[in-house]
């Protein structure tokens, strides 16, 4: 027995026959769904997903993303009546994106106390209060230019940009919003949101800070969706490398030690990796953003017949969870939600 087997001895002739068995059979546990069930390690629930949302112009605009099937740009009192039904699905919250109605240099649209954001998050803590209100905060869907910051001889001025960071986090917490996110990738951008909030009395605001957010190509349905593709150029200047790992978490450390409450690593399935020693390394709340094109890429097969839509959206958010994240950005949300009540 000191070798895991268990040796029965039997007659064949006149020759006695050792026959090796295994004690532990893995497959005794799966046999059954109901057993399944019983020694599962990760559980998938509504209530560690969040749904992201773009909010534009307009009345009545429900626009399809033609890069994202299934997925809109809302007007507030259509993005209302979506909110409901979110929240009735057993999801916490929404993160909400912007479109304004035009575009500068500073993207002054993002910190605009009446921008896009700020009257979305209004309503929606008015006709849904119960539902979480996460602000994204950043510039590039404000710019003409379409980084995530202001420039100065054509490249992205770090330090001013913190403050116009700062300002659109304040203007976002006085609208009502639940929590702030910057994912920008700016030096220094948590603490200074963080002052600005304390100053101003919002100490209890909680940050969510894209901590390891990599220049991935995997954004483009996003940008697609928002308008913000850079119009000259790239953000690799800023958002990371996606060959480096211990980075990351350098990255994540630091944004824990200027005041961030969660820490998210994006985008999740190339990331696993760097999200599971996240979990490993730190122990805050953790984060995993599964981004558009994870999700178009899942779409776009399945509508060929090529995969199964919800065994591989259930996989994939599995992984994810599995990997070590708390909780999950997905456009898969209100599906797997109902999924999961099933």
């Amino acid at each position: 027995m000191s070798d895991g087997l268990f040796r029965s001895p039997f007659i064949h002739g006149l020759r006695t026959v050792i026959v090796s068995f295994p004690v532990h059979r893995s497959r005794r546990l799966r046999r059954t769904e109901a057993l399944r069930s019983l020694v599962r390690e990760t559980a998938l629930r509504a209530s560690s997903l969040i749904y992201p949302l773009f909010v534009c112009p307009g009345r009545g605009v429900q626009d399809e993303i033609a890069s994202m099937p299934g997925n809109f740009r809302w007007s507030i009192d259509r993005l209302t009546e979506e909110c409901k039904a979110v929240h009735d699905l057993g999801i916490p919250g929404v993160i909400l994106f912007g479109i304004p109605e035009s575009k500068d240099a500073c993207g002054s649209g993002a910190y605009d106390p009446e921008g896009i954001i700020q009257r979305a998050v209004r309503a929606l803590k008015q006709s849904v209060p119960d539902l979480m209100v996460i602000c994204d905060v950043c510039l590039d869907e404000y710019t003409d230019h379409g980084h995530c910051g202001v420039l100065k001889n054509g490249e992205v001025d770090n330090d001013a940009t913190i403050e116009l960071l700062a300002r659109t986090a304040l203007t976002q917490a006085e609208s009502g919003a639940d929590m702030v996110a910057p994912s920008d990738m700016m030096d220094g951008r948590v603490a200074r949101i963080r002052a600005a909030l304390d100053e101003r009395g919002y100490a209890n605001l909680p940050i969510l800070a894209y901590s390891a957010k990599y220049a991935s190509a995997f954004y483009g349905p996003f940008r697609e969706a928002a308008d913000s593709s850079p119009r000259f150029g790239d953000r690799k200047s800023y958002q990371m490398d996606p060959a480096n790992q211990r980075e990351a978490m350098r990255e994540i450390a630091l944004d824990i030690e200027e005041g961030a409450d969660i820490v998210m690593v994006k985008p999740a399935l190339p990331c696993l990796d760097v999200l599971s020693l996240a979990r490993q390394r730190f122990d805050v709340p953790l984060a995993a953003y599964q981004v558009s094109g994870e999700f178009s890429m899942i779409a776009a097969a399945a509508q060929r017949g090529w995969i199964d839509r919800q065994q591989i959206m259930t996989e994939t958010l599995t992984a994810i969870k599995r990997a070590g994240a708390d909780f999950i950005l997905t456009y898969f949300a209100k599906e797997a939600a109902r999924l999961l009540r099933c």
